[in-house]
């Protein structure tokens, strides 16, 4: 019995943060109401207070649960010794695809975490020191080249993600795999024509 009421509980907290994903989405946070969050989730306005102090609190869990997954999958993303050249680029467009799929799993939550959160900024810095330890450590194993900056790469990754993400993955432009094809295709092979060997 516990554990009926125990899955039931967990079920109604999602239907409830689902719910209010989709009200920040469309509304900001400002302009959302409780009344309008729980009236989409299908319950009472009391219901609310068992699961959420308050609307910043059910605002700042999916910020929090979006900034630590994105981190976590960012930090999962670290190229292993050993790899071939010619396997290099493909697990690079395997990493950009997955950090694509990742946003576009549920667009209302990027929507909020990667913008409309008050804190996005600092985020996406922290992102972008992450990306940079891993960037390092792939350079210092040969996959890149040395003269390169991964401070400054990084802080280009996020940025090409943020406004990709932005234009094109929320927008429901381009799915995942062909913005990660694109970035790839810029980041490994530039844009001079094939054959040049300009530096």
């Amino acid at each position: 019995m516990e554990s009926k009421k125990g899955r039931k509980g967990e079920e109604s907290r999602k239907r409830l943060l689902k719910a209010a994903a989709n009200e920040f989405s469309i509304r900001g946070f400002h302009d959302t109401k409780i009344s309008e969050i729980v009236k989409k989730a299908g319950f009472t306005q009391p219901s609310f207070y068992l699961y959420f102090q308050s609307k910043e609190a059910i605002f700042e869990e999916l910020i929090t649960d979006f900034h630590f997954r994105v981190r976590k999958l960012t930090e999962s993303l670290l190229l292993e010794n050993g790899l071939h050249t010619e396997d290099v680029s493909k697990r690079v467009l395997s990493a950009v695809e997955t950090v694509f799929q990742c946003l576009a799993e549920d667009k209302d939550v990027t929507r909020i975490g990667f913008f409309l959160n008050p804190e996005a900024k600092q985020m996406k810095k922290d992102l972008a020191m992450v990306l940079k330890e891993n960037l390092e450590a792939e350079q210092r194993l040969g996959y890149f080249h040395s003269e390169l900056d991964m401070e400054t790469v990084a802080e280009c990754l996020i940025g090409m993600i943020e406004h990709l993400t932005d234009s094109f993955l929320l927008t429901g432009i381009k799915d995942p795999a062909s913005l990660a094809a694109e970035v790839v295709n810029l980041l490994i092979y530039g844009m001079l024509p094939k054959g040049s060997d300009v530096r």
